[in-house]
């Protein structure tokens, strides 16, 4: 399904997790695998030393180049590895696209000068930039096999929730995964303020059953299977909670949040879902 990969490598555990994922899947299905280190360099803080910059320039080839080692001795595949300077989430969005990646790969935690959490910096930069689709690892290495048997699509009959049930399809085609795609009755009357009658309740579970048969409709006659769930609650909390206790391998959610509540850039629902899961997330651009 995917042909390039572009994976972003810092030396954490938890990029190193992202390679192993993606070395997996190169050596399963085939494709080209890309390694990338963004070395970042604050021309305002270190401009009077710019021996700093050769120095992390060195760093990040060296870390780059052990990456590839292993690589190749451990999957047996070939790798690209590149060193560029700049923001992190605009060398790895820009690179992806010179590539003509069609999926980047990275861990939930990176550095830039310190190691820090990015969920509001390298990862919704690179989700919100890259004009691929992006995988969110959040596994150790150890359980890192680059085969998913379990898929959760959060669904809202937008375009963009097709576009990642379509993907779920193609992902169940290579591994044989099971797929469920979930619906979430949101909660209106927290969000204007009124009381929900019977009627109320009946009509939005109506059109939760509409919603969730256009789902089944996208599935039908590809030869992938389809279980279904409706939820009434918070979407990212539901989601959460679904993935947990079916024991999802992977999520796959659009990148432009839900139906009536989305944003421009990221979702607030994929945002959440990203910061708040506990297993891989594919963010379908």
């Amino acid at each position: 399904m995917y042909n390039t990969i572009v994976v972003g490598f810092d030396g954490s555990e938890y990029s190193r997790a992202a390679l192993i994922e993606s070395a997996n899947r190169i050596r399963k299905h085939g494709g080209k695998l890309i390694l990338l280190s963004a070395v970042y360099f604050d021309e305002e803080e270190y401009g009077n030393k710019p021996e700093q910059l050769e120095k992390r320039m060195t760093s990040g080839q060296k870390l780059c180049s052990q990456a590839k080692d292993m690589v190749q001795k451990e999957f047996g595949i070939e790798i690209e590895s590149l060193v560029c300077e700049g923001e992190p989430h605009e060398v790895i969005a820009r690179t992806a696209q010179e590539k003509n990646a069609d999926l980047i790969a990275m861990g939930t935690h990176g550095r830039r000068g310190i190691k820090r959490f990015i969920m509001g910096s390298v990862t919704s930069g690179v989700i919100g930039n890259a004009s691929c689709d992006v995988l969110v690892v959040k596994k150790q290495c150890t359980a890192c096999t680059g085969v998913y048997e379990s898929l959760l699509v959060p669904f809202d009959g937008s375009e963009f929730s097709k576009k990642a049930l379509s993907h779920a399809r193609a992902l169940s085609k290579d591994d044989g995964a099971e797929i469920t795609a979930l619906y979430v009755i949101p909660r209106y009357e927290e969000m204007i303020g009124f009381m929900k009658t019977d009627a109320i309740k009946d009509s939005l579970y109506r059109e939760a059953g509409r919603i969730i048969e256009m789902a089944k409709e996208g599935v039908t006659g590809n030869g992938a299977t389809l279980a279904t769930a409706i939820e009434e609650g918070h979407a990212a909390d539901k989601i959460v909670e679904m993935a947990n206790k079916m024991k999802s391998d992977l999520i796959v959610i659009g990148s432009h949040g839900w139906r009536g509540v989305s944003k421009a850039i990221l979702g607030s629902t994929t945002e959440r879902v990203i910061m708040d899961a506990s297993c891989p997330i594919l963010v379908v651009k």
